[in-house]
């Protein structure tokens, strides 16, 4: 088994499971400098994983001590993204009796959710996210993305609505009109992390806001009766 160097250093987030939602989250977290643990039965995974972390390891069970010699007894979070039910479930019951302080599972069906949620587990279902999030971009005309951080929260990747071109921030007032709060703006490939009060919106502008998605939809349909590009 490959080692884990500095095996008692506590490491940000753990992965456990390489198919393609594992790999993908590795990769995409290992891209952005987080420290990270990844561990899955798939050899051929692992290698290409280790030229973007040192911490990746073939794991052949779920068992809380191979789960702990593996190292993840010391990650903050923990997911698992294993599609198999029965490895799934396992893998979840031990890690939270190791006193894993977050565990994110993924589930592949509701029954399968049901079960990690009383397992104490946060559960996420990436087909059903994803069919949503399509879904979405084909019913709105300003909406681009949009990721949804808990039950209520949402953050939108949406254009500038024909409506607000010209206005600046303070005119528009979309925290008073819509309950949606301008987390940052990108205009012409440039993020601008501080919104002034006084900046005026143009066409291309792509803002990122914060919301419920209720609220989003009230913006949506306002965006829609003011001629909407």
């Amino acid at each position: 088994m490959f080692e884990l160097k500095h095996k008692k250093q506590a490491i940000a987030y753990g992965i456990i499971g390489t198919d393609r939602f594992g790999y993908i989250l590795a990769k995409e977290l290992a891209a952005g400098g987080i420290d990270l643990l990844v561990a899955g039965k798939n050899g051929t995974d692992i290698r290409e994983l280790r030229e973007i972390t040192i911490n990746a390891m073939v794991i052949r069970e779920y068992g809380k001590k191979a789960l702990a010699d593996a190292g993840f007894n010391n990650c903050d979070v923990v997911i698992v993204c294993l599609a198999d039910m029965t490895d799934s479930i396992l893998t979840t019951l031990n890690l939270g009796n190791m006193g894993i302080k977050k565990i994110i599972s993924i589930a592949t069906s509701a029954e399968h959710g049901e079960i990690l949620q009383k397992l104490g587990a946060e559960v996420i279902y990436p087909e059903e996210d994803m069919a949503i999030r399509l879904a979405s971009r084909f019913k709105s005309a300003i909406i681009l993305d949009f990721v949804q951080l808990n039950e209520v929260i949402n953050i939108f990747k949406s254009k500038v609505p024909h409506g607000l071109d010209g206005k600046t921030v303070v005119e528009a007032n979309l925290r008073q009109n819509f309950d949606l709060n301008i987390i940052a703006m990108s205009r012409h490939g440039q993020v601008m992390e501080v919104i002034r009060p006084d900046l005026v919106f143009a066409e291309g502008d792509i803002l990122f806001l914060a919301g419920r998605k209720e609220d989003f939809s009230r913006f949506n349909e306002w965006s829609e009766q003011n001629n909407d590009k």
